[in-house]
């Protein structure tokens, strides 16, 4: 069964086509971008074959996957000799709300609700929306999933969702802790498991998905309950460009003062904060920790402020859990970036974390147990893979 995965952001299309045969195998890749400017770009990587780069007007969405399905069938490097190969497409879809708990088909109720959230994810949503939309027009009948980042929280108990504001607006509005990256936590943990003979269900896991975008889950049985982003992306973590935790009075107090509308607030604390503003250097953690290393003090500084955060939530979580068997990295810089994990894992001998420091410093994106034999608290690194996660739902849904 062949399962195209589309990741479709405001000006971007990331995409795969797998085959689910009794192992999965991914058949292509790749990732449109600047779709609306002037010059576009389309980036398409066939297994075994040579990558092709195309720069071009990219006028809109639909164009952007019209270049997608044609690569997949071009005669010199295309992997299908027809679209009719392709037998369901796979959507990541960002806010889920309180609607959608687990993965669904869709359908006209579904893009309804998906519409309606647009209102608490603008950023994502409707370019969710307008690739299932676009694919329905190109590829009419073609079974459509749509998988949601939000779905693995929905088990969050109210007394972890709840902000301290007036009830009503919960009511009124949805405004809660919603959490994001729940296809990847929860691929992680239970890939994880496997890998270790455990039982999933007896184990108490903290993840750790780090990226520009980064969030840590507590997880208890299989199910999440607690998490660090919240009605929106941006709560939690110090991350790449977005704020994290921050005093709402300190909001409030700089829009005073710079003459800040809720637009350019909204910029501010998603686009211009993180590492990226405490530094002034860059959101790349790579391009951190070589200013870092040549004596700049606020690159130090903001890897300081990252580390410091993670371990913070690794804490609460521990206590959340009432204990921890195990803490993953994954995610961009959990997986490659080895001075973090370990300027993380330092002092926590209270959980009783300890970690192989020379084995750590040789791992890069494999799946490893990077603790000590006598770790009290095992600690891994595991590969994230969120498009085999939709390929997998989808498969499910659309047979």
């Amino acid at each position: 069964m062949n399962i195209l995965v589309l990741n479709c952001g405001s000006s971007s299309i990331k995409y795969q086509l797998l085959n689910m045969g009794e192992e999965a195998a991914l058949l292509a890749k790749g990732i449109v971008e600047k779709i609306g400017l002037t010059y576009g770009s389309f980036t398409y990587k066939p297994t075994g074959k040579d990558k092709v780069v195309i720069e071009q007007p990219i006028p809109d969405h639909s164009a952007g996957m019209d270049l997608i399905l044609k690569a997949l069938v071009h005669p010199e490097y295309g992997v299908l000799k027809s679209l009719n190969e392709i037998n369901a497409v796979g959507h990541r879809v960002a806010h889920g709300g309180e609607y959608f708990a687990e993965s669904v088909r869709v359908t006209e109720e579904a893009k309804a609700k998906i519409r309606a959230l647009a209102e608490i994810a603008p950023l994502h949503n409707p370019a969710n929306l307008k690739g299932i939309e676009t694919m329905e027009q190109l590829l009419p009948g073609v079974p459509q999933v749509a998988v949601f980042d939000t779905s693995f929280h929905h088990t969050l108990p109210p007394k972890a969702y709840i902000y301290g504001i007036p009830y009503e607006y919960y009511e009124k509005y949805g405004i809660r802790r919603y959490g994001f990256h729940g296809t990847s936590h929860k691929f992680v943990a239970e890939k994880a498991c496997r890998l270790l003979g455990w039982d999933i269900r007896d184990k108490k896991i903290i993840t750790c998905h780090l990226g520009n975008g980064a969030s840590i889950t507590a997880i208890q049985g299989g199910k999440s309950i607690d998490t660090s982003m919240g009605f929106t992306p941006v709560a939690g973590l110090v991350m790449g460009t977005r704020a994290g935790d921050l005093d709402l009075g300190a909001l409030l107090y700089i829009c005073e003062k710079e003459g800040l509308d809720v637009n350019q607030a909204n910029t501010l604390v998603n686009k211009q904060s993180g590492v990226q503003g405490i530094s002034g250097v860059s959101s790349d953690f790579r391009e951190l920790n070589t200013a870092a290393d040549g004596g700049n003090k606020r690159a130090a500084l903001a890897l300081e402020v990252f580390v410091y955060n993670v371990k913070k939530y690794i804490g609460a979580y521990a206590a959340a859990l009432n204990g921890v068997d195990l803490v993953i990295f994954t995610g961009g810089i959990g997986e490659n970036d080895q001075p973090v994990r370990e300027e993380v894992c330092k002092n926590m001998d209270y959980l009783g974390i300890k970690i192989n420091a020379e084995l750590n410093a040789t791992i890069k994106g494999e799946d490893k147990i990077i603790s000590t034999d006598d770790s009290r608290t095992k600690v891994m690194v595991i590969t994230t893979d969120e498009e085999l996660v939709i390929a997998m739902d989808t498969m499910r849904l659309a047979k």
